[in-house]
């Protein structure tokens, strides 16, 4: 597929242009959460805005197969692109955007017609009709059944490239080549441009954020309440998710990584089986997804309760390197130059703590990713940090030798002015993780 011109990727959405959240009018039976009518509108115009004359076909996720796809968590998750231009968790749906060179822009809707048969396994759907239509705040929902006998009437009106969303070698939409191909069209990615459209969260996105960081951080409470020697991994892991989805969350934003121990030095471990020992520290690195938003919030914590000298001195170089980074974030900087920040910090102030070599040596993984419908969301990391940007701030060191892995993770909201710690709620320095840990043992889940 061709790519896009690159100012598409160096104009990102601006955080003050789209409107702010409001409480959306209705249920969408079968369909999810409530769509934000303004904020879904307001994205798609400005994408529309983005872009020369053509046409954009951007198709939803389709349903898993019961029968023969090993699920962990539900037999469906919206693509997220698609959510991000509607709203709706609605399967084998279909967005048209044309914007034709001199007449309006238009907007259609398909979906899959409503089968009562497949609805008795399945649940309700939201088919194609008025209801539609209010709900999804999209004038025109047509039948997915309709597609080919539009096409004509759609490459009649606009002129210039099929638009769709490419993230993979197996990822072009069948409906946008196939009207490529009978429209002799170029097929143009669209991901650059929505790529930097989603770095930029508008008041909606923010919202759902917050909820699924806030979720995060009462499983990370309740953890620490919990934690004791002689627990396994995996109990930990439980007292996490059960917080989740009794707090509301949709499902887990990535892996559970409940670490003790030799785990503790794992960047991505998630077997989650070891029995947790007396002298342990562990690692919790958990995020619950709310809204189709994931929060990624970590904390380290001593299995008994008390850190030892040495745990503490690493532990609190750790903190103090993340305050570091966090004292940096402000509009302008870049994710690159927070890193160099971290890592300078780390190596001023390692003392003899990680000789013969400075703790920077240690820190074998970026200190941020970009955080939103993914816990490593879409973006370009070169791009300087806008008002609206959410991203990690994780600095670590990993000492496998002596078992002693510490990581503190934070979700970070960029404002006009600097930033907001968005997971401030979890214990951070270390006499509040053991506070915590030692008053909280009979509430551990509230």
């Amino acid at each position: 597929m061709k790519a896009l011109a690159l100012w598409f990727v160096a104009a990102p959405l601006a955080a003050q242009s789209l409107p702010p959240a409001r409480e959306p009018v209705a249920e969408l039976p079968g369909a999810g959460r409530p769509v934000n009518l303004a904020a879904t509108t307001a994205r798609r115009d400005a994408l529309f805005s983005r872009l020369p004359p053509g046409i954009v076909i951007v198709p939803s996720a389709g349903s898993r197969d019961l029968e023969t796809d090993v699920l962990q968590d539900s037999d469906f998750r919206q693509d997220d692109d698609f959510f991000y231009l509607t709203g709706l968790e609605t399967p084998e749906a279909v967005l048209l955007l044309t914007r034709p060179a001199d007449a309006p822009q238009r907007t259609v809707l398909f979906l899959p017609p409503r089968d009562p048969a497949q609805e008795a396994w399945t649940g309700l759907r939201l088919g194609p009709g008025p209801e539609a239509s209010r709900l999804s705040g999209i004038p025109t929902v047509l039948s997915t059944e309709a597609l080919d006998s539009v096409r004509a009437v759609e490459l009649a009106l606009a002129s210039g490239p099929i638009y769709t969303v490419a993230r993979g070698p197996a990822s072009d939409s069948a409906v946008a080549a196939t009207w490529a191909r009978q429209g002799r069209r170029d097929l143009v990615n669209l991901a650059p441009v929505l790529d930097s459209m989603r770095l930029v969260k508008d008041a909606d996105e923010i919202a759902r954020l917050r909820r699924a960081i806030e979720i995060t951080v009462e499983a990370q409470l309740a953890a620490m309440r919990a934690m004791k020697p002689g627990m396994k991994e995996y109990q930990i892991e439980a007292t996490v998710e059960y917080v989740f989805r009794d707090r509301g969350a949709d499902r887990v934003g990535f892996p559970s990584i409940i670490g003790s121990g030799p785990n503790s030095t794992t960047l991505h471990y998630d077997v989650n089986r070891r029995t947790i020992e007396d002298g342990d520290l562990v690692v919790m690195d958990i995020g619950a997804e709310y809204g189709q938003y994931t929060a990624d919030v970590t904390r380290t914590v001593p299995a008994n309760g008390r850190f030892t000298p040495r745990q503490r001195a690493i532990y609190e170089l750790v903190l103090a390197t993340q305050q570091a980074a966090l004292e940096a974030v402000k509009p302008g900087v870049t994710v690159g130059e927070l890193n160099g920040i971290a890592r300078r910090y780390l190596r001023e102030h390692s003392g003899d703590l990680c000789r013969p070599r400075t703790c920077d040596a240690f820190f074998v993984h970026g200190l941020s990713h970009w955080l939103g419908m993914r816990v490593h969301d879409v973006g370009d990391y070169r791009m300087p940090l806008q008002a609206g940007m959410v991203l990690t701030i994780e600095p670590g060191i990993y000492l496998s030798e002596e078992r002693l892995g510490v990581r503190i993770e934070d979700d970070v909201l960029v404002t006009l002015t600097g930033y907001e710690l968005l997971s401030g709620g979890a214990p951070r320095s270390a006499a509040d993780v053991e506070h915590t840990m030692k008053h909280g043992a009979t509430d551990a889940i509230r």
